[in-house]
């Protein structure tokens, strides 16, 4: 009998050492550029992304700032100034570059970072070997125009999400205040609708995405079977336009509240950022419930990654489920160790779950 408990509590601590934990990756400091990452200062982190020079951080509203965390460990600036925003500095160094409200970025062919240059209405890039930020699409003028032609001269309104299809051909954007998710053909740079008709509405299931109204999508996804996924923060609720090019709501009750379980019984929260897990299923950044949570296609099923739903900045250190955080906007997994980095944008913080 003894031997069987001790076999069994020794099974026991072995799960334990082998629970998620979250940890902290960088920000919650006051250092300047060049400091320890953990010790350094972020200013409204909205996204992640990896590159092979390390990871890459923009910041939004007083921030301004596209950063680099390398492998060292130090934070740098790679483009924009700290609290200057403007629309500046396309074909010239990173520093001398001005954004207005990036939301979030995406890493492209090439290691190209695509930045959601979100209250300049455009999508722009910086190619860290060069330096150089560039313009990609729209005029940064207000408006929808421009499909079926060149993005550089299309206008948008609200860039607030932008993202690569896992082959890296096209670059789908959040075109918010359009109501339309839009992408462009990285061959041909021609831009086009894909989800949306402009106006404001529940899109009925099994329609086609175009034709159909969006309440106000906030970010989207391509996933590796050709599924978009489409986060309404108005919404409060996830939805995905098929191969086919067919649209359904997936999860969500379609009004705020916090849930979990059966997908569209599960309740979220002004929901404003997602991404893809290596298994398909749908990482959310169900920002004003505080919290993570997980959809699993096929289960249709909502599951909580990380968050108890208060507000604070405990729990780093234990289980991501008893953490607290304050209005994530970013959620992505990192492919080579499978971490799941959250942008904590309130608390200024980066983390990760680090999976077991």
């Amino acid at each position: 009998m003894a031997r069987l408990l001790a076999l069994g509590l020794a099974i026991l601590l072995a799960h334990s050492a082998r629970a998620d934990k979250l940890v902290l990756v960088a920000g919650g400091g006051s250092g300047a550029d060049g400091s320890p990452a953990t010790e350094a200062k972020l200013v409204q982190p909205f996204g992640v992304g990896f590159h092979d020079k390390g990871l890459v951080i923009v910041e939004m509203a007083k921030g301004e700032r596209v950063r680099l965390l390398d492998p060292s460990g130090k934070l740098t600036t790679l483009a924009g100034q700290l609290g200057e925003k403007g629309d500046a500095g396309d074909g010239q160094s990173g520093d001398a570059a001005r954004f207005n409200g990036m939301h979030s970025l995406a890493i492209g062919p090439k290691g190209i970072v695509f930045l959601a240059d979100t209250w300049n209405n455009r999508i722009r890039t910086f190619d860290p070997k060069t330096g150089i930020v560039a313009a990609f699409a729209g005029t940064g003028k207000k408006g929808f125009t421009g499909d079926g032609g060149p993005a550089t001269k299309a206008n948008f309104s609200g860039c607030f999400c932008v993202s690569l299809d896992p082959a890296m051909k096209n670059v789908f954007i959040t075109d918010l205040d359009n109501k339309r998710i839009r992408k462009v053909n990285l061959e041909t740079g021609v831009a086009s609708t894909v989800a949306g008709n402009g106006k404001a509405g529940v899109p009925k299931n099994g329609e086609l995405a175009v034709e159909q109204p969006l309440v106000d999508p906030r970010a989207h996804a391509v996933d590796a079977k050709g599924n978009l996924y489409i986060l309404e923060r108005g919404g409060h609720a996830l939805r995905v336009v098929d191969a086919a090019g067919r649209i359904r709501t997936v999860a969500g009750t379609g009004k705020s509240g916090m849930g979990a379980g059966p997908a569209l019984q599960a309740a979220l929260n002004g929901p404003k950022h997602l991404s893809i897990d290596l298994d398909g299923s749908v990482l959310i950044a169900d920002t004003e419930n505080h919290r993570i949570v997980r959809y699993v296609p096929g289960e249709e099923t909502i599951a909580v990654v990380a968050g108890t739903g208060k507000k604070g900045t405990a729990g780093v250190g234990g289980d991501p489920r008893k953490a607290e955080f304050n209005q994530p906007h970013g959620v992505i997994v990192e492919p080579k160790s499978r971490n799941i980095y959250i942008s904590d944008a309130s608390s200024g913080r980066v983390l990760k779950i680090v999976r077991e």
